[in-house]
């Protein structure tokens, strides 16, 4: 609840600071001196200045490279490879950074707007030309990284409870990862799942490391929000959606399909039970999504508010530096403790539906 309270109260903040000045910094934007400047010069003008929605959108959205930061006219990235097919040109192979930051054409493709899209020798859309993406864009080296660096740390977890048993202390990072499982066991799969939590434990400790590893290198300046990208969470809600259903016994669908109320309410009760099959997963999908994106797009702002404030006056931007940097610092650090919140809720909500999906088992008449 504090921790909503102080993304209200911060968005509010933001909200205040851009109305009253969106005014000022749109009329510094826009050429008002007619019969000095054409009104192509003014276009320029617009192009050039600064535009926080579409650095924030940058920043939150997929791309085909990492890009860490401006330094003067170079741009520090790490391109990314590109692999695509079309029926008429068939595979291509080459690097993001022939594109040059969308500046130029290679190989009859370029970027428009982070979308690979084929051209003709005019240098127009070829609408007539499908392409197939298949290139690894930077959520998904991300993701695969990730992926990486958690096998390595969990073998290596595994291999001292392998040699050592459970006679010797743990020790290193073993010392860490050990009460936050027996944390998932003893307060998310018993409660829930009864004396069945041992098969399902594999799959919640998954679930539960594979998010907080993406969630805290996303926050890393430079990388991607895996996290935050709505495919990630669809498939995750997915998997989530199909152990829930599998799980499932012939009383949880006696209950969906012939609910135990009068037979007028019935025709009411059968396709909201129903439905509410299908909303539990799409739950789990937007809310770790949105509450991601979110606590980036907050951090963002309370960046930009420097700029903002700088394209009014330079004076103003550096007197409200400060202020912005101890905001974003702030919710860094709640963002931070919301990774792992947000962890442990797409778990724990996962085992409460697949506990919901087994009851009536005879197994669990005792718990």
């Amino acid at each position: 609840m504090a921790l909503r309270s102080i993304k209200f109260i911060a968005i509010i903040l933001f909200s205040v600071f851009t109305t009253l000045f969106s005014t000022a910094i749109h009329a510094e934007n826009t050429p008002q001196q007619a019969g000095t400047k054409t009104e192509q010069a003014g276009t320029e003008h617009k192009e050039g200045a600064f535009d926080p929605a579409k650095l924030i959108m940058e920043h939150i959205l997929d791309a085909h490279e990492f890009h860490f930061f401006t330094l003067g006219e170079s741009e520090i990235v790490i391109p990314l490879p590109v692999i695509i097919y079309s029926k008429e040109r068939g595979f291509a192979f080459f690097s993001f950074s022939k594109f040059e930051h969308g500046h130029e054409i290679y190989n009859g493709y370029k970027s428009e707007e982070g979308k690979i899209v084929a051209v003709d020798a005019e240098g127009k859309i070829a609408e007539s030309i499908k392409l197939y993406d298949f290139s690894l864009t930077r959520n998904v080296v991300q993701m695969l990284l990730a992926l990486t660096l958690l096998t390595w740390l969990m073998i290596g977890v595994a291999n001292k409870y392998k040699k050592n048993g459970a006679n010797v202390a743990p020790s290193g990072f073993q010392n860490a990862i050990e009460p936050v499982i027996t944390f998932v066991r003893d307060e998310v799969a018993k409660p829930n799942l009864g004396s069945a939590y041992a098969k399902y434990m594999p799959y919640l400790l998954t679930v539960f490391f594979f998010i907080l590893v993406n969630n805290i290198v996303g926050l890393i300046p430079g990388t991607a929000n895996v996290t935050g990208n709505i495919a990630f969470t669809v498939v995750l809600g997915v998997i989530s959606f199909l152990v829930i259903v599998f799980s499932t016994n012939r009383h949880f669908w006696s209950h969906i399909f012939w609910p135990p109320v009068p037979h007028p309410v019935k025709i009411i009760l059968i396709p909201v039970e129903f439905i509410g099959i299908f909303t539990k997963p799409f739950a789990l999908i937007v809310r770790l999504f949105a509450n991601m994106v979110a606590g980036h797009i907050i951090i963002t702002c309370f960046v930009m508010l420097i700029f903002i404030f700088g394209a009014m006056s330079q004076v103003a931007g550096w007197a409200f530096s400060p202020v912005s940097v101890a905001f974003t610092v702030f919710i860094y650090l709640i963002e931070i403790l919301v990774a792992f919140i947000q962890a442990f809720i797409f778990t724990n909500l996962t085992a409460v539906f697949i506990g919901q999906s087994r009851e009536g088992a005879h197994e669990e008449a005792h718990h």
